[in-house]
Order: structure tokens, then C-alpha cells, then sequence
């Protein structure tokens, strides 16, 4: 079983991979999940899993008082990087984990994690601290991916895998979708004591330029994806890739070619 330590240490190998290839589209996710929930100047904000700042800099670009956390001290630090680079003093962050958070109760206006506590080993725990933290009559907001085949950019490079890799065997159990039934990701807000629960599924685009793009982008991107790499040759890398110039052609006849990226957005009153 992985400690957390080796969890922390493989978030930090791969935060500048990861700021570079997820935030910015995961930005645009955040601004459009942010208007769901009528977000004000002024308001406090705790981000939980914050990585680079996806859903924590337009929020504070929208006036919140905004608490970033990650458990990872390089994510952090990207993060910090960007805050300062736009002078957003209305942005604080600490290095703290999602599961115990050393925050006390009933503090924030809108607590929230994008692409985050779905990964948790232990979601109902940090969905509990998320309500714990948030003011009665706030709300917690939950992003969390679609099934694999709406999020098309790993849809294809699990074909691509499965096209080029004798034996590969897709996971069953992947933690990038752990909550891709809104069914399962309401009941879960709902045990952590939250009410008048709503979910919402949108469909959100990327453009890929090419199959080496796509493999870098994911690959570099987090652990659980560069797991299902880690032991490829590199004839196999380059015929994956190839593979998957192979079907972004076929989806579409000039670049970029455009994949849908499905969310849903679970939004739950303390």
C-alpha cells in the first residue's frame, strides 16, 4: 500500500508536469463551476487539493478571500508562483492535508475541490472535513470527471494503449473516476451531512494538437496515469503515440482535433 509520504513525494515529482498540462484547462472548468455557486466579493473560499491554483486563482480574481491547500509543497509553491505574479494579496496557502484539515469549523462561505478529493484514498473523511469547515447555510462544491468515455483525451489514449501494448489490461478501479456516477458523487455529499444537493454534468472541450501532445499532457500529468507507463519500452512510447496521431486523424481531418472532456459539478448547502 502506498504511505502518504510516497503519495506526497509522487505529487511533487510531478507538479510542474501536471501545472503546465492541467491547470490551464482546469481553469476554465473552475471559472464556469464558480458561477454555479454565485461566488462574491468577499466571500471565503477554501480550495482543498488545490494543485496549481486551477479553481483558486479565478476565485480570488473574483474578489473571495481564498485559502488554498495541497498536501503537495511543490504544488504549493506553483501555485504561489502564479498568486504573486498576479498580485493577488486576497490569496493565502498552506501545505495541509485534505483528510485532516487544520481549520476550524464553520469557517468558509464556499469550500470546494476540483479534481481533488476524488482521488482520495479516504473521500468520505476529507468530504466530511470539507462540510466541517463550512458555515452553515455555505456551500461545498465538488468537480469531479465524468466516466471515461466522455473524457475523451483518456478514452483514446486508452485505445491507443490497448492498441500497442501486448497484454495491456485498462485499470477497473482508476481514482481519476472514482466518482463518474453522479449518483455516487450525490450520495457521498449527502453522508457528509450536506443538503439540497444538486449535480450538474457539462461538457467542457480541449484541442489537442497531436498525439505526442496528447502523451505528453497525460503522462506528465499525474501519478496514476504515468503508473500505466512507467514500464513501456520506448519502441512501445513512440508506437502509442503514433497510435494516437493515428485517431485524432480520424476524428478529425485537421489539427487541433477537439475532445470532450466531461464533468459533473456537485453542489451541496452545510
Amino acid at each position: 500500500m502506498t504511505t502518504p509520504e510516497q503519495m506526497r513525494n509522487a505529487w511533487d515529482k510531478f507538479a510542474v508536469g501536471y501545472d503546465e498540462a492541467v491547470t490551464p484547462f482546469s481553469m476554465r472548468v473552475a471559472e464556469d463551476a464558480l458561477r454555479r455557486v454565485d461566488i462574491r466579493p468577499g466571500m471565503r473560499l477554501l480550495d482543498v487539493a488545490s494543485g496549481g491554483g486551477a479553481l483558486s486563482i479565478p476565485a480570488a480574481r473574483l474578489g473571495a478571500q481564498v485559502l488554498a491547500t495541497d498536501f503537495s509543497p511543490a504544488m504549493v509553491g506553483r501555485l504561489n508562483a502564479r498568486a504573486l505574479d498576479e498580485g493577488l494579496s486576497n490569496l493565502e496557502s498552506q501545505v495541509m492535508d485534505g483528510h485532516s484539515l487544520q481549520l476550524e469549523d464553520d469557517t468558509f462561505d464556499i469550500s470546494a475541490s476540483q479534481l481533488g478529493i476524488m482521488l482520495f484514498p479516504d473521500r468520505p473523511r476529507a468530504l466530511g472535513e470539507l462540510a466541517r469547515v463550512t458555515k452553515p447555510g455555505g456551500r461545498a462544491l465538488m468537480v469531479v470527471f465524468g466516466p471515461p468515455p466522455n473524457v475523451e483525451a483518456f478514452a483514446f489514449f486508452l485505445g491507443a494503449m490497448r492498441a500497442t501494448v501486448p497484454g495491456f489490461t485498462p485499470p477497473q478501479n482508476s481514482p481519476l473516476f472514482s466518482l463518474q456516477d453522479p449518483v455516487d458523487l450525490r450520495r457521498e455529499m449527502a453522508a457528509a451531512e450536506l443538503k439540497d444537493i444538486r449535480v450538474e454534468t457539462v461538457d467542457h472541450s480541449l484541442e489537442i494538437q497531436s498525439g505526442a501532445h496528447l502523451w505528453d499532457m497525460l503522462t506528465s500529468a499525474a501519478p496514476p496515469i504515468g503508473a500505466l507507463v512507467a514500464d513501456l519500452t520506448e519502441e512501445q512510447k513512440v508506437g502509442v503515440m503514433q497510435a494516437l496521431d493515428g485517431m485524432l486523424r480520424q476524428r478529425s481531418a485537421g489539427d487541433p482535433t477537439v475532445l470532450k472532456m466531461q464533468v459533473h459539478v456537485g453542489i451541496g448547502t452545510k
